[in-house]
């Protein structure tokens, strides 16, 4: 272990839902829209507190990235996996690393996630985490679809008894680009082989530093945005065994998001759910009806809310459909206070000198956009 810092991984995997090959237990899944899996792999080791603090605030400034992405006019699927490794109090056996989790479009679940992560000495295992990530992940077999991983660090890439070589061919051999952010000098990431595993998987070799503060420009939108992000969580509606927890784990993650208010956090969040890559089907009914995985009409009482239960089942579809048209007209209001924020911004930022430094969401952001327009998606 140094004192300077520590290796991280951040393997994203961008995510569909939970269910069948790419999902876990409760989430419906559509096989046949578009794809984008990322995968991040998180060193937790003692010194990586300001990394991991950039992976918790800028979270929806990477998904927002997507929010106008398509692929043949269609909005792709997004999901998201989470490692950790290099953490002392994991199982050394595993080296040092454990799957936190799969890939998934449960967006509230990846941030709970992130904050709920601490930071402990240990080793850092750069090929070991890729050959993980690469074989337990369940990565679409489709050439159609986007495959990511995004692992950072400054430790040497070569640490660990599984040949970071043969790791990462291994993972471009199944259609996944690889990409290492370096936290620390170019020479440094040079010298380490962070840029040789890079070009091993077709992916990107980026610095960055991880203890840089994120900028926020603060824009006259930004109040109304947030109040209307709030006010979105009145159209939700709680189904099933996941339900309950599912609400609480929404409003408790857009209360971690105003704790990082200050770069941009919360605004991010709201945005984030005011576009189709923040979907909670596994326990939303609007969601879940949109998308066609369940019918109210067949539920359960018991699956539903007590509200519901004393409705008719007309009166139950009347009410899901009013909600999912409220959602619809607040989603649209904040898009559109959003297009007027991000002129602002754009202003704002050419009258600014900032310093050349890459923090975590720029690093991804970059690497993603020359990615996935190799794959045939579509950024505005």
């Amino acid at each position: 272990m140094k004192r300077t810092f520590k290796g991280i991984g951040i393997a994203v995997g961008l995510v569909a839902l939970w269910l069948g090959a790419h999902t876990a237990p409760g989430e419906p899944r559509t096989a046949d829209k578009p794809l984008i899996q990322m995968a991040i792999l998180l060193d937790t080791s003692s010194s990586m507190s300001g990394l991991i603090n950039q992976a918790r605030s800028q979270i929806w400034t990477v998904v927002n990235e997507f929010a106008t992405t398509k692929k043949d006019g269609e909005i792709p699927r997004l999901e998201v996996g989470l490692y950790e490794y290099g953490k002392s109090s994991l199982p050394a056996k595993e080296g040092y690393m454990r799957m936190i989790l799969p890939l998934t479009t449960d967006l509230d679940r990846v941030s709970q996630e992130l904050f709920a992560l601490g930071t402990r000495g240990g080793a850092e295992f750069c090929g070991m985490v890729i050959d993980r990530a690469t074989k337990n992940l369940q990565w679409s077999s489709s050439n159609e679809d986007m495959k990511v991983i995004f692992i950072a660090g400054n430790e040497r890439f070569t640490q660990g008894n599984v040949d970071y070589q043969k790791a990462c061919k291994a993972a471009v051999s199944r259609g996944i680009v690889v990409n290492t952010i370096h936290c620390g000098s170019e020479n440094a990431g040079i010298s380490g082989k962070w840029k040789d595993g890079a070009l091993l998987a077709d992916g990107s070799f980026i610095c960055i530093n991880m203890n840089r503060r994120v900028v926020h420009i603060d824009a006259p939108q930004d109040e109304r945005i947030a109040e209307l992000g709030i006010e979105l969580n009145s159209t939700y509606v709680p189904y099933g065994s996941a339900g309950q927890a599912g609400k609480q784990r929404q409003t408790a993650q857009d209360s971690n998001a105003a704790k990082h208010a200050a770069s941009g956090a919360h605004v991010q969040r709201m945005v984030t759910k005011a576009n189709a890559q923040y979907s909670n089907a596994g326990w939303d009914l609007v969601d879940a009806v949109r998308e066609g995985a369940v019918k109210v009409g067949e539920l359960d009482e018991e699956a539903l809310p007590e509200k519901l239960q004393a409705m008719t089942t007309e009166e139950r579809k009347a009410y899901v459909e009013e909600q999912a048209q409220k959602r619809a007209r607040i989603q649209e209001q904040i898009n559109q206070l959003n297009s007027e924020r991000q002129k602002y911004v754009a202003e704002k930022r050419r009258e600014l000198e900032e310093s050349g430094e890459k923090t975590l969401d720029d690093a991804i952001i970059a690497a993603l956009r020359k990615q996935v327009a190799a794959k045939g998606f579509q950024t505005e």
